[in-house]
């Protein structure tokens, strides 16, 4: 063979660059769904005994069948060919369920695609909250792929975000004859048509619709609307200085001056113009916003004014204005939480600023919000990520996303992110940042996963510290919270089953959730990981499920028991996998 140095050195450089490449902009093997197979089902939720309409992208290989699965134990089994097949949802209610796509090669299975169903007959049980942000003149075909994409991860709920002509005033026009467009606080075009259409694509399928709104917002021409001066917050026992929002004029319409939410004047002007929104449009509900801790704050009358109890005040004339109309509000960083979680809202909704960077900060903030109603309201967080990174144009990083959703969906909660793109922002039109081909794969793959498993992640069970070893020390383990350098653990008991979650940090540089600089690094995937664990039930069988791996399908894996602990061995950790241990 003759010596080319020249090709030699293409090729040098070639694997320097794919080498170098790889921790980087291109997913990582275990994403990759195989034979590119994609699913899709005509419904973010279905009620029990529903029929689910399957469908695929490609047609099914040969011999291709369908097992659905129910927490890792097969319901049914069967055989499907072309791209669309169905399945009579179960009767039972609240329940998710993973549709496992497989065929034989030889005598090994190998799982080609999934996809989660979720069995709920209200959204609200286990709440995956979207948005959207843009409602200008959007044809037919660019809301369906929004609203399509929302429903392939099964977002069952939309918070429309700054639709409003004035937050006083909402519509602009009357309800039986609204202004084709109006301009929003940016001054932006809002589109009746637009707002309509989209609430109808949502509807079709089963999402929720609910309406933005501030508790106590007011522009600067109010008082021409009917907005008395008695109704305002003020700094001050003199009622010289209304409390208020600042906004840069232009492009904002006008300041954001704060009303008192425990004025029942206030309270009934608002809803008589809410009432009038529900009129025009068939929004679902009412998404109510604050501004967190505004500090020490008056009526007109000089009288301290407690604003969680007002929020509670609220929140109850708004249900009795509109018996049949869902609300949630937003706790900024728990302000108010207590307060709003006894109230008549449906689930529970955090957004999370600093102090709260750390990941423990998410974990406890879903942990309080579960003692806070009893466990009977779960958890949405507003956590903006890559948010220094989201000043310009550039990309999220993926490792940064997917461990704050693995911590967040492992803990029970929710992660509004995704609308007509992912947020990096409080102000949601932002976006200065787009999703890697990587990371738009894996969200796919956790949102399925959060379906699929929505029983031992959101449906009660007790958070304990379970005692787990690593028998090869290919894996360091520290017990939650967790550490740089570590692989953290965290248990649950559900029911008759021990969980176990291992989040992978161990090649984290930071446990600061947000990632502002986009600085978290891929991790290396931990493969056939062996581990004890202490047990004092007899164990019937031990099962372990990843997003990171064969799409989150369930797998048995097989364990010994000796005395008083099992050992096994889990195939991948990268991310984040959960060993489910079976009780007899």
């Amino acid at each position: 063979m003759i010596f080319n140095k020249k090709k030699w050195i293409y090729l040098i450089i070639f694997f320097v660059t794919v080498y170098s490449c790889k921790n980087e902009d291109y997913p990582q093997p275990s994403k990759i769904i195989s034979d590119n197979i994609n699913l899709a089902i005509d419904k973010a939720k279905y009620s029990p005994g529903d029929v689910i309409n399957f469908s695929s992208n490609i047609n099914l290989p040969a011999n291709c069948k369908v097992r659905y699965k129910y927490l890792g134990s097969i319901l049914k089994e069967e055989s499907i060919d072309g791209q669309s097949w169905t399945w009579t949802a179960p009767s039972d209610d609240f329940k998710g369920y993973m549709a496992e796509l497989f065929i034989l090669e030889g005598k090994e299975e190998k799982v080609v695609a999934t996809i989660g169903v979720d069995v709920s007959s209200d959204w609200s049980r286990f709440p995956r909250y979207g948005f959207l942000s843009d409602y200008g003149d959007i044809s037919d075909i660019v809301m369906e792929s929004v609203i399509s994409n929302l429903n392939r991860h099964h977002i069952n709920g939309i918070q429309y975000y700054d639709w409003q002509y004035k937050h006083h005033l909402p519509i602009a026009g009357s309800p039986s004859a609204p202004q084709g467009i109006w301009t929003d606080i940016i001054n932006k075009n809002v589109y009746f048509a637009t707002l309509e259409k989209y609430i109808s694509l949502s509807h079709r399928y089963n999402i929720n619709s609910m309406f933005y709104n501030l508790a106590f917002g007011a522009l600067n021409d109010a008082s021409y609307d009917g907005v008395s001066e008695e109704w305002y917050l003020f700094t001050d026992q003199n009622h010289s200085n209304k409390d208020k929002h600042p906004l840069s004029q232009p492009p904002f319409k006008s300041d954001i001056y704060l009303t008192n939410p425990a004025n029942t004047y206030w309270q009934n002007y608002l809803n008589k113009n809410h009432n009038d929104v529900y009129s025009a449009l068939s929004f679902d509900g009412f998404h109510i916003d604050q501004l967190g801790n505004r500090g020490t704050r008056y009526d007109y009358w000089g009288n301290k004014v407690n604003l969680p109890e007002g929020y509670a005040s609220f929140i109850s004339s708004a249900k009795v204005s509109a018996p049949a109309k869902r609300l949630v509000m937003n706790a900024v960083n728990q302000f108010g939480q207590p307060q709003i979680a006894d109230s008549e809202t449906d689930f529970l909704y955090t957004e999370v600023w600093g102090p709260n960077e750390s990941y423990s900060d998410l974990a406890n903030i879903i942990l309080e919000n579960n003692a806070l109603s009893a466990n009977s309201k779960n958890t949405v967080l507003a956590a903006y990520m890559n948010y220094d990174l989201a000043n310009n144009q550039g990309t999220f990083n993926t490792p940064g996303v997917l461990l704050t959703d693995a911590v967040i969906f492992a803990f029970g909660g929710a992660h509004i992110e995704l609308g007509e793109h992912m947020l990096g922002k409080e102000y949601f039109p932002n976006n200065n940042l787009q999703m890697k081909p990587d990371l738009r794969s894996s969200i796919v793959n956790y949102y399925d996963f959060l379906v699929a498993y929505q029983n031992l992640l959101r449906d009660g069970g007790s958070f304990n510290s379970p005692s787990v070893n690593s028998t090869d020390n290919k894996a360091s383990l520290s017990l939650w919270p967790p550490s740089v350098g570590k692989v953290a653990v965290l248990g649950k008991e559900v029911g008759n089953r021990q969980v176990i979650h291992f989040i992978n940090f161990t090649d984290a540089v930071q446990l600061n959730w947000r990632d502002n600089t986009g600085n978290q690094p891929y991790p290396n995937i931990i493969y056939n990981s062996s581990f004890s664990v202490t047990i004092s039930k007899n164990v019937e069988k031990v099962w372990v499920a990843s997003p990171d791996y064969k799409s989150g399908a369930s797998i048995n894996i097989p364990f010994t028991e000796n005395g008083g602990s099992i050992s096994f061995t889990i195939p991948s950790i990268e991310y984040w996998s959960m060993v489910v241990i079976d009780y007899q």
